[in-house]
């Protein structure tokens, strides 16, 4: 497994059977607060590349969720749904969003590793 990240603030680990967790970084929850509300994907939905795919709302602000990669949504995080907080205490695990079975894994080529990740937070 490895997780790349986007230059808009989302993560996705991938597995080896063709499926992908995707999920807000530590960076975007950090910028928005304490999270009171997400909006998530239907089951089944598919989804290209950079779509917006779910929204997370704050004290602060509401974002969207997009999506990293062209996929089908297979499952959405309901423990999310019915405690939002968990994207503030735990964004890299009980805090995903959504997985999705990859369309084209080749899309995961130019997201960046954890180094470059950093690198770009380093620039904001």
């Amino acid at each position: 497994m490895s997780i790349k990240y986007t230059p808009d603030h989302e993560w996705i680990e991938v597995h080896g059977d063709g499926t992908a967790t995707v999920g807000i970084t530590v960076h975007a929850q950090d910028a928005l607060g304490d999270v009171v509300f997400v909006d998530l994907p239907e089951v089944g939905k598919t989804y290209a590349e950079k779509d917006v795919a779910g929204v997370v709302e704050s004290v602060k602000a509401a974002a969207d969720v997009y999506m990293p990669v062209d996929g089908e949504i297979t499952e959405v995080n309901e423990a999310l749904r019915d405690d939002p907080a968990l994207a503030n205490t735990d964004p890299l695990k009980a805090g995903w969003f959504f997985k999705v079975k990859l369309a084209n894994p080749a899309q995961l080529d130019p997201l960046m590793d954890a180094t470059a990740y950093d690198a770009l937070l380093k620039t904001l």
